[in-house]
């Protein structure tokens, strides 16, 4: 590990491969791979959304949120080790985490009518791709765990962790500087279903 943080070019995958934390090597299109390269494009992507102007408990909640992150990483690169609870670098109190600051934020929102879209302030729009790619790395994640053995613990933090997402996106529409409302979908069905009880009233 040492050598690697140092030599940053080592040249070592140049033939497609790429080493896990178990000191083999396997192809870059390897689904293990895959699922590394999902939770680290939804870290670097939250990395993005702590560039914003956020409230200080939001920005407490991401940076632990980034470290998870990283733990899962580091999990998912030791083939076995998710299947293995006393070898799991992500901890099932983690979700608990995610839990309870679902709660916390949802409590102050407005109850949704409609579908929304991925829009309103950058921040927003921000947490949504963050949601977005956690849903990415879930699906890889379960598509891993049908291959192997797996606890249930990256599943479930990768789930809860998408939903925070959506949940701090509307946040983030009325807490910022220039607060907007939630932008919803112009769905023809409902506005037909709309205008057929307005003609019965």
């Amino acid at each position: 590990m040492g050598n690697r943080l140092t030599q940053i070019a080592t040249r070592t995958g140049d033939n497609g491969t790429t080493g896990l934390g178990n000191n083999t090597r396997v192809s870059k299109n390897n689904l293990r791979i895959h699922a590394m390269g999902d939770v680290d494009e939804l870290n670097s992507h939250i990395g993005l959304l702590l560039c914003e102007t956020l409230q200080d408990e939001i920005r407490a909640l991401l940076t632990d949120i980034q470290h998870q992150l990283f733990n899962l990483g580091g999990e998912l690169s030791i083939p076995g080790s998710p299947g293995m609870p006393g070898l799991a670098l992500l901890k099932p109190e983690t979700v608990s985490v995610l839990d309870a600051a679902l709660v916390h934020f949802n409590e102050t929102l407005p109850a949704l009518q409609e579908f929304i879209l991925p829009s309103g302030t950058r921040a927003a729009a921000q947490a949504h791709v963050c949601r977005t790619v956690a849903r990415r790395a879930e699906r890889t994640v379960v598509a891993l765990e049908a291959q192997e053995p797996f606890n249930d613990t990256p599943r479930h933090y990768l789930n809860r962790l998408s939903d925070l997402m959506f949940v701090l996106a509307r946040t983030f529409n009325r807490t910022q500087a220039s607060p907007v409302d939630d932008v919803y979908w112009h769905s023809q069905r409902i506005a037909n279903d709309k205008a057929s009880l307005g003609d019965c009233s």
